[in-house]
């Protein structure tokens, strides 16, 4: 594609060179241009795209679009090379993506999902949905991006950045895709990677506080602010009556197209009689004007919002009763309250929790069904918002029976502070707890001083599969902890290997905190 045709639109635009060039490829990583390629300069939190121009230029690059004001080295920009002079190069990134890709959301129906908590369950029930009434589907979110069936394998981010995103949009144009699923992060609306969206259809799940930290958000109005913005560009929305925040909406945006769900308010779409086991929740709820009684294998009362949210979009999109309640049946969803087979016959839950709502929330949900004690285990990740980290220690230590604090990914801090920072909050609460800081030790000594009738929520990796630590990311998968044949039992102090599992983690060395085993009975 011509480059004059990529930048059309794109106000404020100021450019030295040919602009008759064929651009076949946009790049941002100066790793991945080639010849033809247009390399935009953005800059990010870690490093900044101009550092990176000579190496673009070296690897092919014949035009470079910069941030105006960019100190830019006469040496690294040859003669024959395009610049083009941007005020905002992520506002541009995205525009020209669009132009270059040919406006691909435009020939989808695109659904977006935002909210604190829920996006990802809500973004699979809908694709499985949509999936069993035949249609073909991609999704873009936290744990993987699908097209058609086919997944393309675990995500870096919630939301791609805009030439990544075009760019799957394109490609689930060109295998057939009718609708294209995404989780917008709040993010994704604040930094312009979702610009030139053509959103049908939007959901705000809920809204709590999370992503408070110098890089993301400087406060809880910006954060919601940012993901009202998806609600602003849909075409039609739905959101949570139950939630507060969210409800306002319909006040703040009178001439916007909103339906809302609940349980306890009113609502478009009410879900009644609910009951909740340790594996299942079913509900009533009107489907296209009848009764039905719906059905899912998510247990825990927030599943029965996100599946009202799910209904919410399909039955808008005429996909009929029958369709809804076999899909939600079935569905499964990486990390989300997933249960995991262990040769014990223990129930284990594995989910992504990682805030103090979101903690909250699962257990206290698996609180109000279980027969037996609740054992946490759960930690909280390095270069993120510090002030999480006791709230989230008595949160748990307030619910739980009994409370592992462990490491999650420390990132470049040391996991001995972040734990103990935890526990900070672990000792304002009633309920017990032991600090071990090596989290397949913390699993282990979870699994052995549980019986049949416990749940034991694994909070915080979810559908990770990995660890990261010092900046490196090791594999780490909790299933595979959990399938182990051999749990060797944990003795008072005892220190338990790495290489016992040969999981290929290189975590640090647990350190145990002197403490009685007498202090587990029950």
């Amino acid at each position: 594609m011509e480059l004059k045709s990529i930048i059309l639109g794109i106000e404020g635009l100021k450019a030295r060179g040919n602009l008759d060039l064929d651009i076949q490829a946009i790049e941002s990583d100066s790793r991945k241009v080639s010849k033809n390629t247009m390399f935009i300069a953005i800059s990010g939190f870690a490093t900044d795209g101009h550092k990176y121009i000579k190496q673009a230029i070296e690897n092919g690059a014949s035009a470079i679009m910069v941030q105006e004001g960019a100190k830019i080295s006469k040496e690294d920009v040859t003669d024959d090379v395009t610049i083009i002079m941007a005020p905002d190069t992520r506002i541009a990134a995205a525009k020209a993506a669009c132009n270059f890709y040919k406006n691909p959301s435009k020939k989808l129906k695109l659904i977006g999902v935002t909210g604190t908590k829920g996006k990802t369950t809500t973004t699979f029930m809908i694709k499985a949905i949509l999936e069993a009434q035949g249609k073909k589907v991609g999704l873009i979110g936290t744990v993987a991006n699908y097209i058609c069936g086919k997944n393309l394998g675990e995500s870096s981010r919630t939301t791609p950045d805009s030439l990544e995103l075009q760019k799957l949009f394109s490609d689930m144009v060109e295998a057939g895709a009718e609708y294209a699923i995404m989780e917008v992060s709040s993010q994704a609306l604040k930094l312009h990677r979702v610009d030139g969206c053509d959103f049908d259809i939007g959901v705000f799940t809920n809204f709590s506080e999370d992503h408070i930290s110098d890089h993301e958000h400087p406060d809880m109005e910006d954060y919601f602010n940012s993901k009202l913005k998806l609600i602003e560009r849909s075409k039609a929305s739905f959101i949570n009556a139950d939630d507060f925040r969210v409800s306002k909406i319909k006040k703040l945006l009178p001439e916007k197209n909103i339906k809302s769900y609940g349980i306890d308010n009113e609502a478009d779409l009410i879900a009644k009689d609910i009951t909740i086991t340790n594996s299942s929740v079913d509900f009533k709820v009107k489907i296209n004007g009848k009764n039905e009684r719906v059905k899912t294998g998510i247990p825990g009362r927030f599943s029965v919002y996100n599946s009202l949210a799910a209904i919410s979009v399909v039955s808008k999109l005429g996909v009929d009763a029958e369709t809804i309640k076999e899909a939600l049946l079935n569905v499964r969803v990486p990390g989300r309250s997933e249960l995991v087979d262990n040769k014990k016959g223990l129930t284990i839950m594995i989910d992504y929790a990682h805030s103090p709502e979101s903690l909250q929330s699962i257990l206290s949900a698996v609180k109000s069904y279980t027969r037996g004690k609740v054992i946490s285990v759960f930690g909280c990740g390095g270069d993120r918002d510090k002030t999480k980290r006791p709230i989230m220690g008595q949160i748990s230590t307030n619910i739980a029976d009994f409370t592992i604090i462990t490491s999650d990914n420390p990132r470049t801090e040391d996991p001995d502070t972040i734990v103990n920072e935890i526990e900070v909050g672990a000792k304002k609460a009633k309920g017990k707890y032991i600090k071990i800081v090596n989290r397949t030790e913390a699993i282990k000594y979870a699994i052995n001083m549980a019986s049949k009738n416990d749940i034991i929520v694994l909070a915080g990796k979810g559908h990770e599969t990995y660890q990261e630590i010092n900046g490196v990311k090791h594999h780490y998968d909790e299933r595979e902890i959990i399938d182990l044949q051999k749990m060797p039992i944990i003795e008072n102090g005892q220190d338990v290997l790495d290489d016992i599992y040969n999981l290929g983690s290189k975590s640090p060395k647990t350190k145990f905190m002197k403490w009685s085993i007498e202090n587990a009975k029950w």
